[in-house]
């Protein structure tokens, strides 16, 4: 598929960018690989792992009232993950050793996460690519759609929690 082709080429020119940067993934927001260039390290799970972290990235931004998810950096004793949003449907995970420039790692790593939000719009777009039987965001029904078109490219949708299907149960005496 094209769109693989350049997201990947993107991913290894921001190699290039980054000084010590050890590795970057481009994956969709519910954690399917687009491309990497993760040397020892499983795309798969690292996509797997970036969704979960996206789901309590959004969480925290909402409870603390911090406005919609732009980026993530953690932190480890060996160096960085920063995951960056890629439009609304995908994301960026870069990971760099502990003497990287985070500052110049922001920056490359923004502008990749823009750049990689056009390719895939541009290649995939509403209803293409790799699931192309699943409704893409723009062709959902008017009432499940927000007021995202106003969102700047390189954010992400805020997910909001859904009300349970079933009532609990009262317990006796309570």
């Amino acid at each position: 598929m094209a769109v693989e082709t350049d997201v990947l080429d993107e991913l290894r020119r921001l190699r290039t960018r980054i000084p010590r940067l050890a590795g970057a993934l481009a994956a969709t927001v519910d954690g399917l690989v687009l491309a990497h260039d993760v040397p020892d390290t499983e795309p798969e799970g690292l996509a797997a792992l970036t969704a979960a972290a996206l789901g309590v990235a959004y969480r925290l931004t909402d409870a603390a009232a911090r406005g919609e998810f732009r980026e993530l950096l953690v932190r480890g004793s060996r160096g960085y993950i920063a995951t960056y949003a890629a439009g609304p449907t995908a994301v960026l995970t870069l990971l760099a050793d502990d003497r990287v420039n985070v500052g110049r790692l922001h920056l490359e790593g923004r502008r990749s996460g823009a750049r990689i939000a056009e390719l895939v719009d541009t290649h995939v777009g509403p209803g293409g690519g790799r699931h192309a039987d699943r409704l893409a965001p723009r062709a959902l029904p008017a009432r499940a759609q927000d007021t995202d078109s106003a969102r700047p490219i390189g954010t992400l949708p805020v997910r909001t929690p859904q009300l349970p299907a079933h009532r609990p149960r009262t317990q006796p005496g309570g």
